[in-house]
């Protein structure tokens, strides 16, 4: 129940925090966070990450639909597993999913606003939800690869027992 619960407080600050966006400042509008760095700036995607394929709602829709129950199921086939952190990293993605679905749904877009500049070079403009995905996936490699370490910790003790037992 607690990845649940993650996953709705990060889903209710993501939609907070674009209905602050939409509710206050205009399209366009830039908020300096932290000199020519950071903004906060109400933008609209039509599209995925990096604003590729735009305007494809109903794609997204649908995919959003089965990777939303593909991971509710998930999350309830691991939950009880001793490994705590492919749970919480699913709950994220779940989340973020979850937050860029009902935008999407609703008005056909996706609210996003922060935006960070490296020099000339501008950063695709993202979410809380975008962010609660990229976190969770990240989280997933870092699962996967500590699963890897465990694997082999566990084979190497199996081969020194049966060295041990010849």
């Amino acid at each position: 129940m607690i990845y649940y619960v993650i996953a709705l407080i990060v889903f209710m600050v993501d939609q907070g925090s674009k209905w602050l966006v939409k509710t206050n400042m205009d399209l366009g509008q830039q908020i300096s966070v932290i000199g020519d760095f950071f903004y906060i700036t109400s933008h609209r995607n039509r599209g995925a990450a990096f604003g590729i394929l735009q305007d494809q709602r109903w794609f997204f829709i649908v995919v959003t639909i089965i990777v939303v129950v593909a991971l509710v199921w998930y999350i309830q086939k691991i939950k009880s597993q001793p490994d705590k952190l492919l749970p919480l990293a699913l709950s994220l993605v779940l989340a973020g999913a979850i937050g860029n679905f009902l935008d999407r749904l609703l008005m056909g877009e996706v609210v996003d606003f922060f935006k960070f500049n490296f020099g000339s070079y501008t950063f695709p403009i993202f979410n809380v939800a975008d962010s609660a995905i990229v976190v969770g996936v990240a989280l997933i490699i870092l699962d996967t690869l500590l699963e890897s370490r465990r694997e082999k910790r566990r084979e190497d003790q199996q081969v020194g027992q049966q060295e041990g037992k010849e």
